[in-house]
């Protein structure tokens, strides 16, 4: 997989020192596209090799390792790129995500921004999304990126079997329909889970990894549950024994412009299982908390910028999912390259 710059290689930047936080789609490109131009860029990233979630997550049959690694070999080898993995990069409060397993040190972000002329954040999205219903602490309760990222970890030989979760011969029911729940389940048919649900609260014509990928699922024998509402994880002796569900239909459009759900009074049963995975999303990841460094953040924490990727610190800028929400590697890398260009513009005036 190349990560295409769009950049012919030159000195105008040299001179200059960038520091970028996370390696994946956003960040890998941006510095791939600075480097090309001269600049000194060293990457900070918390996992032990660069690629993000592209490695540490998706599965291998929906995008091979060694084509990232391919990708990432030739953005750090033909543009000088200097990557610093283990190191995670924090303020004044370190919120534990998923992924931190191979940290081996901390970094302070004021730190980076004092040692640079500019720093670019592209943290990602590390933090899964709450069902917000009793029985989340459950064992044998899983968020999905965790569960991907310990699956896929270990297939890399990262972590041993003992540190992934055990769903071999169990009934294993996956809440959303993103692609994250697809991986999800996809995983848990290859780790011989007995029986494998999707449980969605849309139908299958609104699933956000969208229907034709739910259909191949189906041939794979996934069960498909859909206008089914989650309302609490049941369990038996600490461990879960069933997910209580309430039927409902679709109503007027919400504010996404997906037709909400609407409870059906009476509708409600349970569904025997013996592991949950929550994968309705990821929230984005930034290093520190509102108003850090002068960093403003919106209320889901994403990281507010302007048009150019500017955040409101000076010579701090943002980009990819820790900016736009869970976004596809596409528009990541298109993201990345854009705010590549204005810190370039912002270096060239310093």
């Amino acid at each position: 997989m190349r990560f295409v710059l769009g950049c012919i290689p030159g000195e105008r930047l040299r001179g200059r020192k960038v520091a970028v936080i996370g390696s994946g789609p956003a960040g890998l490109v941006a510095a791939g596209f600075l480097g090309c131009s001269g600049a000194e860029v060293d990457v900070y990233d918390k996992l032990p090799e660069p690629g993000g979630l592209l490695i540490f997550a998706i599965p291998s049959d929906r995008l091979s390792p060694e084509r990232i690694r391919g990708g990432v070999k030739e953005v750090l080898q033909s543009y000088n790129v200097n990557f610093l993995g283990r190191a995670k990069v924090v303020g004044g409060r370190e919120v534990r995500e998923e992924g931190d397993e191979f940290v081996k040190s901390k970094v302070y972000l004021g730190d980076i921004i004092d040692k640079y002329h500019a720093v670019l954040i592209a943290t990602g999205t590390w933090r899964s999304r709450s069902l917000g219903i009793p029985g989340e602490d459950l064992s044998n309760v899983f968020k999905a990126l965790d569960f991907l990222f310990r699956v896929k970890s270990w297939r890399l030989g990262y972590l041993s079997h003992e540190e992934v979760p055990n769903i071999s011969g169990k009934r294993v029911a996956v809440i959303g329909a993103g692609l994250s729940a697809v991986d999800a389940a996809s995983e848990a048919l290859r780790m011989n889970a007995s029986k494998v649900y999707i449980l969605y609260r849309r139908s299958i014509k609104e699933a956000p990894a969208g229907e034709g990928e739910i259909r191949k699922l189906i041939e794979l024998g996934v069960e498909w549950v859909e206008l089914v509402i989650p309302t609490k994880i049941l369990g038996s002796g600490g461990s879960v024994r069933a997910v209580e569900l309430l039927r409902c239909r679709l109503g007027e459009p919400d504010e996404s412009g997906r037709p909400k759900p609407v409870p059906i009074e009476g509708g409600e049963f349970e569904l025997e299982v013996d592991v949950v995975i929550n994968s309705i999303g990821e929230l984005p990841t930034p290093p520190i908390a509102d108003g850090e460094f002068g960093i403003r953040l919106g209320r889901d924490g994403r990281i507010l910028v302007n048009e150019e990727g500017r955040t409101s610190r000076e010579g701090v800028f943002a980009a990819g999912d820790v900016v736009t929400g869970p976004s596809k590697i596409g528009p990541a890398m298109k993201d990345g390259l854009k705010v590549a260009r204005a810190i370039a513009d912002y270096l060239m005036k310093l």
